[in-house]
């Protein structure tokens, strides 16, 4: 059959469903289709919480919905080729979709690691696929040796939610010397670090595994220094590839780190057509080096761009860079980052100057519910510019955070940062004395 979508984007995750409602807003009497290959979409960032705060693993599915009733058309296929030439997209059912423009959010496939034992029974990458993923929570529930292969964020969240489940052993293993260590400085991994410990989980870090072994199924692993881990089930957290078979099959380019080329309007070579999310290249916000980063919010702010911009470039909004901004929670510890870390700044020979700030979050340090939280800036020395931020404490470090994600995107200062005019209120904040940006900002001037 042959149909007809002036507006088509592949795809069924956050970057997706963001492009279409976008596309919709700013172009509400053009035709908007998705195709996606899978009939239930999740929420990636709640992947981890299926196994045991959500209820059940169906809290964690992305509604469609909304969508359909804002009068997009939702077809569950997959897309196999684009004829560029011809401006249409054939799918596997053998359908044709004529467009006008089309967006492809074609998302991630996870790494799965070159290593004996990966094709075993129990052994599960994260993948983003429901009915895959409700098998991994069951094997999860069933096991009592549970090993978590990677320490980053979403490496560190399985092993924090099923260390809230009785009776298991969870080991996480990771080449690197720190866990999150990619995302944050030694400090603040130490403290996720400790976090893990205190709730039970076994933590290696600066080992490889060489195999995992068993009769058909997972039962142990075998690391590079010699150690033998009990594992009946296994988790693969290590990361994710670009999904750009499609895109290279049809000619467009790739960039450096194999995502594909899109321009700051996410344009690709072919104007015509649009690249946002996990599949597209990613660029530093400060050096313009390559920086794969594939997370739900960098994907949706890609989709508003490109949504925004399909027929004309009406909203100024470009795409200047990722500065990776992440945040996790660790059973009442949130830990959140944004821009470069010291190590990295340093590795990238900038000449940096650092303030820090650690007191109560809420004033005084009495006041039911009062935590810690500690906070570190990375500053350009010459400029003052802000140029990097971590933050540890409790819920209101998610929100932290984005304050020093948008002062990074606006090039603020530290002594633009010294005179910030803040709201504060006892149950909410610490007290305008000494508020922890500031305090920071201004121990970054005294050095």
């Amino acid at each position: 059959m042959k149909y007809s979508a002036q507006v088509l984007i592949i795809g069924g995750g956050p970057a997706a469903a963001v492009s279409a409602a976008t596309a919709k807003k700013y172009y509400p009497d053009k035709e908007i289709t998705v195709i996606k290959d899978v009939e239930t979409s999740v929420v990636p960032c709640g992947i981890p919480y299926m196994i045991s705060s959500l209820d059940s693993p169906e809290k964690n599915i992305m509604p469609f919905d909304p969508l359909k009733n804002a009068g997009v058309k939702i077809v569950i296929d997959k897309a196999v080729e684009i004829e560029r030439d011809g401006k249409k997209v054939i799918t596997a059912a053998k359908d044709e979709y004529s467009y006008e423009k089309l967006i492809l959010a074609l998302g991630s496939t996870p790494v799965v690691p070159g290593i004996n034992g990966v094709e075993l029974e129990n052994v599960y990458s994260v993948k983003k696929d429901f009915d895959y993923l409700k098998k991994m929570i069951e094997s999860v529930k069933k096991s009592k040796n549970i090993a978590v292969i990677g320490g980053g964020f979403i490496g560190v969240e399985f092993c924090d939610e099923i260390s809230s489940l009785d009776g298991k052993n969870i080991c996480l293993i990771e080449m690197l010397p720190d866990i999150i260590g990619n995302s944050f400085d030694k400090e603040f991994a130490e403290i996720a670090k400790k976090k893990l410990l205190d709730k039970g989980v076994k933590v290696l870090t600066g080992v490889r595994v060489e195999e995992i072994s068993g009769k058909g199924k997972a039962e142990k692993i075998k690391l590079s220094d010699g150690q033998v881990i009990p594992a009946d089930t296994v988790i693969l957290s290590i990361g994710g590839i670009p999904n750009t078979g499609l895109a290279v099959k049809s000619g467009l380019r790739l960039g450096m780190g194999k995502g594909i080329w899109v321009d700051e309007y996410t344009r690709t070579i072919d104007t015509d057509i649009f690249a946002v999310g996990d599949c597209a290249g990613k660029r530093d916000f400060f050096t313009r080096k390559d920086n794969p980063v594939m997370l739900a919010s960098v994907a949706t702010a890609e989709a508003r761009i490109a949504g925004a911009n399909l027929y004309k470039l009406k909203v100024i909004r470009e795409n200047k860079g990722t500065i990776a901004a992440y945040s996790t929670y660790l059973s009442g510890l949130v830990l959140a980052s944004a821009g470069l870390t010291e190590e990295t700044a340093l590795r990238e020979n900038f000449e940096v100057v650092v303030g820090k700030s650690e007191s109560p979050d809420k004033h005084p340090g009495a006041m039911p519910g009062a935590g810690k939280l500690m906070i570190k800036l990375v500053f350009a020395r010459q400029s003052g510019i802000l140029i990097g931020g971590q933050v540890a404490g409790g819920n209101s470090v998610g929100e932290i955070i984005n304050v020093i994600g948008l002062a990074i995107q606006k090039n603020v200062s530290m002594n633009e940062l010294e005179s910030f005019q803040m709201a504060t209120h006892p149950y909410l904040t610490p007290p305008p004395t000494k508020y922890h940006i500031v305090e920071a900002a201004m121990n970054a001037i005294g050095k």
